[in-house]
Formats: structure tokens, C-alpha cells, sequence
């Protein structure tokens, strides 16, 4: 099978990771015959200083064409910095979602028994967390209308809006996941408070009528923060607007040890994208102590969820598990003996090439 991948590897540590991730593909290619053809373009502040623009046409264009889209971080110090800057980074990745109406991002949140060491929490409570946070993406404070600044720029605000239609799209998407796991939906707000949560618990309500064999819950999102970490093991599938969501996934981190182990999806209307969770980390920049697996994760479910590939997702997913079992950490899971970005990346690599290959 012959597929595009559009490429954006973006800023910091994002070309590093990417490359690891395609070294993965590379060698789901060869074991199973595909042939992926990888489109780079540019994005974030690496496109800013090239074209003056955090999302060139160019690079939407390209994502546009693609089959899916492999996707590695942005941000940079010398924007972060600067507050006033006309132009930023993130800028790209909100054009972008918009562009290719990703209107849900899903990131799976499981827990390693040979990494339960690795996390700030106590085993006992973190043992068997497996659950999925389904993010609406393209509405909420980060878009709403209007924002800006008065007052002889002395007063800030942003406007944080969301439609019926947008609640029932991704509502819909959240149950029929929670249909196909453990039939528990926990839907996150703040309706004690917001006139868009109490839109979205009403119309979450609802929807569930239309699946009577997932189980509702409702929870307000600074109690749901809280479960995260005395409880996470409670939850199945939690659905919640666009920042909540963003904020809860970062949190969620600390239970599986590192930032570095979270993939994501954010489903398209035509083209998906996949990236890890975390960020562009500058300071590890070009050191090689960057943690590639939420990125190659992020390629096992493209490979599942974009082409279909089941078996080939699950061959990848099985060679970062040997990483762990081998040992195989980079530097924010082993501060000692630890083993660079492209070494771990090579170990995947090949551990997918012999296991394919090696008799049953």
C-alpha cells in the first residue's frame, strides 16, 4: 500500500523526534511491503523566520493532500519572550487545526508496569490507568470572539464561545469510543459557573439518550483535575472543551512518568494529524536527550487510525514496550545510564524489523 505523509517536524526538538518516528515507519514499510512517501513543510517559528508566516499556504496545502499528517512541536524562546510579537509560533498550529477542521484531539493515557517507578505518584494508584481524554479542538477561549485589549491596553480579554453543533460532534465522537472500551463517559465542565458548560452539560445530557450502553457521568473540571491524581484508574473515556482539555492531558502526564510518552490524534473532517503532547522543550534542542516514543506512538496511530493498519500499529507499539523491558531510556526516565534520542530510536526501529520478520 502506497500512502503521503505530510511531514511537519516544526521547532526544538521536533526534528529530532520526527525523524525517529519515520525511522519506525521506515521499518513498518519494509516488514510489511507499504511504501510511504513523506512530504516535508514548514510550520511554527522555524516557517516564521523562512517565509514571515506561521503557516505558509504552501504547508497547508501539502497537509490538505496528504493521506495524514505526522507532526512534531513548535515554539521558540525569542517568541515566548516576547509578548508583543505580531506573529507567533502557535499561531501556525491554531491555523492549521482550523484549516483541516480537526475538530477533536484524542490522547490515550496508559500506564507501563515497567515504568510505574517512573511517576511521582504511588504505584497503587496509578496501576491499571488506562483511559482516553477526547479534546474538542476548534472552539472555546482559544478562538472565541471578540478578544483583544482596551483601556489604553490596561484591560485583557478573550471570549470563550461554543455552538450546540460543536458539543454534538464531539460528544458523538467521545460515546462511540467509550462504546467500543469500557462503556464509562465522563463529561468534564465548569457548568457551575460557565454559560458554555452548562450549554455543553445540557446537550452531553442529551446525546445520551441515543447511547444507552455507555454510562454518563458529569464532573467539573477542578474535581476532575483532582481525580486524575488520587484516582486516575476511575476513568474511561473523559470528553471536555479545548482548554480544560489541554490542560488536564499535561496534567495526566505525571501517571505515565513523562511528558515524552504521550501520543495524540486530532481527528480531521478529511485529513487527520498526529503528534505527541509535549512541546518544543529549546533547551534540549539539538542534545540528543529528547524522548522520541510519544512521537513514535503518535506514528502507531496514525498507522491505525488514518490507513487501517492494525497489525502494523501493534508492531510498533510492541517494539516500544521491548524498549522499556531493555532498559532503553532517555534522560527525563533515567538520569543515569541513559541512552540518546537516535539510539532509542534505532533500538524501535530494528526491534520492528526482527520481530516481523522472525518466525511465529
Amino acid at each position: 500500500m502506497h500512502k503521503n505523509i505530510a511531514v511537519l517536524e516544526g521547532d526544538g526538538i521536533g526534528p529530532e523526534v520526527v525523524q525517529q518516528a519515520q525511522k519506525a515507519l521506515d521499518a513498518v514499510a519494509h516488514a510489511f511491503g507499504h511504501q510511504f512517501t513523506y512530504v516535508p513543510a514548514l510550520i511554527g517559528a522555524a516557517a516564521i523566520d523562512a517565509t514571515g508566516e506561521a503557516l505558509p499556504t504552501e504547508t497547508l496545502r501539502v497537509c490538505q493532500e496528504a493521506d495524514a499528517v505526522l507532526f512534531g512541536a513548535i515554539g521558540d524562546p525569542k517568541y515566548d519572550n516576547d509578548p508583543k510579537a505580531k506573529v507567533r509560533p502557535e499561531q501556525g498550529l491554531l491555523a492549521l487545526r482550523k484549516g483541516l477542521g480537526l475538530y477533536a484531539n484524542i490522547r490515550p493515557v496508559t500506564t507501563f508496569d515497567s515504568l510505574l517507578d517512573k511517576s511521582p505518584l504511588k504505584n497503587d494508584r496509578i496501576a491499571g490507568a488506562d483511559f482516553v481524554v477526547v479534546r474538542e479542538l476548534t472552539g472555546g477561549i482559544y478562538f472565541g470572539e471578540p478578544r483583544g485589549r482596551r483601556d489604553n491596553d490596561q484591560v485583557a480579554f478573550d471570549t470563550c464561545v461554543y455552538s450546540k453543533e460543536e458539543v454534538i460532534r464531539i460528544g458523538r465522537l467521545a460515546f462511540e469510543m467509550a462504546g467500543k472500551r469500557r462503556k464509562k463517559l465522563c463529561s468534564v465542565d465548569k457548568a457551575n459557573v460557565l454559560e458554555t458548560s452548562r450549554l455543553w452539560r445540557e446537550t452531553m445530557q442529551e446525546l445520551a439518550s441515543e447511547y444507552p450502553d455507555v454510562e454518563l457521568s458529569h464532573q467539573f473540571v477542578d474535581s476532575a483535575a483532582m481525580d486524575l491524581i488520587v484516582n486516575p484508574t476511575r476513568f474511561d473515556v473523559i470528553v471536555t472543551e479545548n482548554m480544560f482539555g489541554d490542560i488536564l492531558t499535561d496534567e495526566a502526564s505525571v501517571i505515565t512518568g513523562s511528558l515524552g510518552l504521550l501520543p495524540s490524534a486530532s481527528i480531521g473532517l478529511k485529513t487527520s494529524l498526529f503528534e505527541p503532547i509535549h512541546g518544543s522543550f529549546p533547551q534540549a534542542k539539538g542534545k540528543g536527550i529528547a524522548n522520541p516514543i510519544a512521537t513514535i506512538a503518535s506514528a502507531a496511530m496514525l498507522l491505525e487510525d488514518a490507513f487501517d493498519m492494525k497489525a502494523e500499529a501493534k508492531a510498533i507499539r510492541d517494539a516500544i514496550e521491548q524498549s522499556m523491558k531493555a532498559g532503553k531510556f532517555t534522560p527525563d526516565l533515567a538520569p543515569e545510564g541513559a541512552v540518546s534520542t537516535q539510539v532509542l530510536g534505532d533500538f524501535i526501529a530494528e526491534t520492528i524489523l526482527t520481530s516481523v520478520n522472525s518466525p511465529a
